[in-house]
């Protein structure tokens, strides 16, 4: 049984070069980690103010009778949506107006958006005319929120 010895030689600048490239791979990673963690606590923070507070109208003209849509909300909800300027004129013409608008309302209050709002086929155009309206509401009260 004879033991061979080895003799391992190692130059000095490629362990040298060794630990700096695993430094350098370890430093890669954590930089990634770093960068990928900290866009998560960004956009935490920036969907908890939605909208200013305040009450927004918006104008619903239909055949030269000008209605008013007014929608009230807080920092992060929106807390009531009525139309203003209902005569009973108006509500006789088109009797689907307010009906739609409880729907709609109604659906915007649990979810606190407009996406994803179902209505019937029957009152289709009045609930996309009612659904631009708050829309439009909306946008200016986030508008507000940004600019002061």
């Amino acid at each position: 049984m004879s033991a061979k010895t080895r003799i391992v030689v190692l130059h000095m600048r490629e362990v040298i070069y060794t630990v700096i490239f695993a430094l350098l791979a370890v430093l890669l990673i954590l930089l990634l980690v770093f960068m990928f963690r900290s866009g998560k606590k960004d956009t935490g923070t920036a969907e908890t103010m939605k909208y200013a507070s305040g009450v927004y109208t918006s104008s619903i003209v239909l055949n030269n009778q000008t209605m008013d849509l007014k929608v009230v909300v807080d920092d992060n909800r929106i807390n009531a949506i009525s139309l203003d300027n209902l005569d009973e004129t108006a509500a006789t013409m088109y009797p689907l107006m307010q009906p739609a608008l409880d729907n709609i309302s109604q659906q915007i209050y649990e979810k606190q958006s407009t996406e994803g709002v179902t209505y019937d086929e029957a009152n289709q155009y009045t609930s996309v005319v009612l659904l631009n309206a708050i829309e439009d509401a909306l946008s200016r009260a986030e508008t507000e929120k940004k600019t002061p």
